[in-house]
């Protein structure tokens, strides 16, 4: 008897101890952001590391040490350059959207209101040079950049320093866990009971694998489809190609919702900048072999279809998590997913060789 009491215990103490931590974690999510961000970033960057520290010049070998510094330089470059180069040109077209705002609406008006006189009787109320004047006297507030800043700073003083100090920790806390990534990852397997070793690691490799692969792969589908856009609507003259790109592209790691939002607002621009039909055919087509090339190409070569989770299951967990636990439970949707996914498969491994099942 007291050896089945041995036996049993250890294992209610662990689950209470694993409860615990769960509730910690729960507890602590409004600051855990940061560290999610760093933890994701690092487990994307780390097979990039173990290739780097291996790599040997002469009698000079790059450690794990210098191969995290040369990753962050190469993600504060990349930063650096999206910031310089995209932020400005993006300003650029938003500026000239403004300035081209009241000839959008006389556009709009002269083809509606025929139709609305037609059917309604009623007509369209757009003052043009009313509009052109709101226009140019908030953007002119906007453009004072410094006064703007130094009143949210004084209204929002703390909030803005806790954001600020977030951002600082957020390359801190990634060095620290891609340099040591290996060792932590051990001593966590350390850990962990032996008689539940060997299944735990199973489980874990499968999830590492499949979420590894969909987080990389996805990562360079969305930026290979961000360029995509970006080129062919401004191929098809569309004056608001850069930023309707970008976002296409970027809220790819959704299925349908990038796609289907690059659309609507790519629908939305041509309507107030063309003339005529023809014009839009050229932006339709831009999107008709986007998809055609991320569904058929992309995402079979760099994201597998055997290793992708169903668009309702990314759907729904981005959803859940969003509105469970905020931005930290999106941050989190897709790996708790994939883990759940994998152990639902042993699961179901187990009830189809069970007794329960096989039974008759």
């Amino acid at each position: 008897m007291t050896d089945k009491r041995e036996n049993v215990l250890p294992d209610y103490r662990i689950i209470l101890l694993v409860a615990f931590a769960f509730f910690i974690f729960y507890l602590l999510l409004p600051i855990m952001t940061p560290f999610l961000i760093a933890a994701i970033v690092a487990y994307i960057c780390s097979p990039l590391a173990d290739k780097l520290e291996t790599i040997q010049i002469g009698k000079f070998k790059i450690g794990r040490t210098i191969a995290t510094i040369i990753i962050m330089a190469l993600l504060v470059g990349v930063i650096t350059l999206i910031l310089l180069i995209i932020v400005p040109l993006m300003q650029k077209e938003l500026f000239l959207v403004a300035e081209r705002i009241p000839v959008y609406f006389s556009t709009f008006k002269q083809r509606v209101d025929p139709w609305l006189i037609q059917h309604f009787g009623v007509s369209l109320a757009i003052d043009s040079a009313q509009i052109q004047a709101i226009i140019t006297k908030n953007w002119k507030s906007a453009g004072d950049f410094a006064t703007q800043f130094l009143r949210v700073l004084s209204d929002h003083g703390l909030a803005l320093v806790a954001w600020l100090a977030n951002l600082l920790i957020i390359p801190l806390v990634f060095f620290y866990l891609l340099r040591d990534w290996h060792g932590l990852v051990d001593r966590v397997e350390q850990l962990l009971p032996r008689r539940w070793h060997s299944k735990t690691t199973n489980i874990a490799s499968e999830v590492d694998l499949v979420l590894g692969e969909f987080l990389r792969g996805q990562l360079a589908v969305m930026l290979l489809m961000s360029a995509f856009y970006s080129i062919g609507l401004w191929m098809a003259g569309l004056e608001l190609a850069l930023p309707i790109g970008l976002l296409a592209g970027l809220l790819g790691f959704v299925p349908y919702l990038g796609i289907g939002t690059g659309m609507l607002l790519a629908l939305l621009a041509s309507a107030l900048q063309f003339t005529s039909i023809g014009q839009f055919i050229p932006v339709a087509i831009v999107f008709g072999l986007g998809q055609v090339l991320e569904s058929m190409f992309l995402t079979p070569q760099l994201v597998g279809e055997r290793i992708g989770l169903h668009p309702v299951v990314v759907i729904f967990a981005l959803l859940a998590g969003g509105e469970l636990f905020g931005f930290t439970g999106i941050l989190l949707a897709l790996p708790v997913s994939a883990a759940i996914a994998v152990g639902l498969r042993h699961a179901k491994t187990s009830y189809l060789a069970s007794q329960l099942y096989l039974k008759k």
